[in-house]
């Protein structure tokens, strides 16, 4: 088969490698499509923890299952399916156990022409999603559903800011709050991503590279119930300001570094609470594919690329201009050929 390998830092070949063998519980997904996490470019830079090259990243896929291990229901068999990236959550449903791993590493990843995961793992593809769709849901997609429902309990009719619109998992953070009845704003660097997020339904949004942003967003919309978060940093003290009596500040990343000194009498006394979230568990999973179905939820798909150019997916993420996920397109391969 056909993969793309990371050989070193910033080092991405096209190579052919033997195709995977499914084991016991294990079914042989033939990829139609794939899509990228800043994980991935993580990887490719060297900046990850437990790196192993060469290695096949790739956390989102969708596909065709074409082969089943022992054990496996042949209920599977040519059914489209997506992949859930988070492998091993353990049996703690309010975090991740010590074997937690997420797909594309160590184990290889989607960034194949085929791949092997146990059919735990596996749920059917929502009819009305393209490849690319399907593939662009299941990393951001667990990841916004968490932070949202199962860690910031989201109820209707609350007040829910989104920063950073554009990336994939604020982009479902906002589709997801929309359809649970949230009133939701939305922060970016860009004036485009604040218009283009206004059309998906976003009722406002905020340069946060202009000064004095936070009072302006109090002004026009005031205080937020659920704030979304994923970069931290110097402007995560804006986002205390803005949580109401009672907010919850959930965030699953810290691009920006640490928060800097941040005045805990405002959080205790304003009764905020501060959630860190990463990924999902196996319920959350079955929750958010289904309240995807249920609302006939389409992902925003920002770029799409044929595998041999991939390289130019992980250029457009490295260099942040993306609006959505960017989706690799794979080819169809036959065994003979492999």
């Amino acid at each position: 088969m056909k993969a793309l390998q990371i050989t070193g830092i910033n080092q991405l070949s096209l190579v052919t490698v033997p195709d995977p063998v499914p084991g016991p519980g294990e079914v042989l997904i033939d990829l139609r499509a794939a899509a990228l996490n800043h994980r991935d470019v993580w990887i490719k830079l060297g900046q990850y923890a437990g790196l192993n090259y060469p290695c096949i990243p790739g956390s989102d896929g969708a596909g065709i299952v074409t082969g089943l291990g022992p054990g496996v229901d042949a209920v599977w068999l040519k059914q489209a399916v997506i992949i859930n990236p988070s492998f091993d959550w353990g049996d703690n449903e309010r975090s991740q156990g010590g074997r937690f791993s997420i797909l594309g590493l160590p184990r290889a990843g989607t960034l194949a022409t085929r791949i092997a995961v146990p059919a735990g793992q596996l749920a059917l593809k929502p009819g009305a999603l393209s490849w690319e769709e399907g593939a662009a849901l299941p990393l951001a997609g667990l990841t916004a559903w968490r932070a949202l429902f199962a860690r910031a309990g989201l109820r209707a009719g609350e007040r829910v800011l989104v920063t950073g619109i554009g990336g994939g998992v604020a982009l479902f953070a906002l589709q997801f709050a929309l359809a649970s009845g949230a009133e939701v704003w939305v922060t970016s660097g860009s004036a485009d991503k604040l218009a283009r997020a206004s059309t998906l339904g976003a009722r406002g949004g905020f340069l946060y590279t202009q000064a004095g942003w936070a009072a302006v967003a109090v002004r026009e919309a005031g205080l937020f119930d659920v704030i979304v978060d994923s970069a931290g940093g110097e402007g995560f003290t804006d986002l205390v300001d803005l949580a109401a009596p009672g907010g919850r500040i959930v965030f699953y990343g810290a691009t920006r570094g640490n928060a800097p000194s941040i005045a805990l009498r405002k959080i205790f006394w304003r009764q905020i609470s501060l959630l860190g979230s990463t990924m999902g568990s196996p319920l959350d999973w079955e929750a958010m594919t289904a309240f995807v179905d249920r609302h006939a939820l389409r992902p925003v798909v920002g770029a799409s690329f044929p595998f041999a150019r991939a390289a130019e997916a992980f250029a457009l993420m490295q260099a942040g201009g993306q609006f959505g996920k960017i989706a690799v397109r794979l080819p169809e391969e036959s065994v003979e050929s492999a």
